[in-house]
């Protein structure tokens, strides 16, 4: 049987309350975040989509993409997830969070050569705490009765479905998957990432 096509999903609609502002128009090297990490993951992908809310529609940053709709209450990024597996229940999706703004398509590459796709999901470990990392890890099909079960249930955490799931678990990438939360990580963030281009 072969291995189910890989899509993109840029996870967008997240509330940004600690950074009090939308994380996905932060700029670095004069790039809006949600642009550097589209082009990184539509590099990659056979399709790519964002994922937003209702209410990110129209939002001149996203409009211009293609998107998926979250479906699901918002309950984090899962509800997502699960939107795009109801939209293409036959692909796998290169899951990335919008907040990680050293993540490059290299990383990314790493990820999808060492897929395995008989498993639940192929992820990376956290380089803090060594627990797999969902917002940069390919989800299969087979994950999704899974986190569909954990949801019904009110559960909505998506590292806990990778930790109880059958997954490829594979060594965190460095500090590619450093995200940034607060304006004080963002502006450090910020000097880093000039001082590097």
């Amino acid at each position: 049987m072969s291995a189910a096509p890989v899509y993109g999903l840029l996870l967008s609609g997240g509330a940004s309350q600690r950074m009090q502002r939308d994380k996905a128009q932060l700029t670095y090297a004069g790039e809006p975040q949600l642009l550097r990490a589209w082009r990184a993951l539509s590099a990659v992908t056979d399709r790519a989509f964002v994922s937003v809310r209702e209410t990110q529609r129209d939002d001149p940053l996203r409009a211009g993409l293609p998107q998926l709709v979250d479906t699901y209450d918002a309950v984090g990024p899962v509800a997502g997830i699960l939107s795009a597996q109801d939209a293409h229940p036959d692909a796998a999706w290169l899951v990335i969070a919008c907040d990680l703004p050293r993540l490059d398509e290299a990383t990314l590459r790493s990820l999808l050569t060492q897929r395995d796709p008989s498993k639940e999901a192929t992820a990376f470990t956290s380089r803090f705490d060594e627990l797999p990392e969902p917002l940069c890890a390919i989800w299969e099909p087979a994950s999704h009765a899974r986190l569909k079960q954990r949801y019904d249930s009110g559960s909505y955490c998506p590292r806990k479905a990778l930790i109880q799931g059958d997954i490829l678990l594979l060594p965190a990438p460095g500090a590619a998957l450093d995200n940034v939360n607060t304006p004080e990580e963002f502006v450090r963030m910020q000097h880093q990432l000039e001082r590097q281009s």
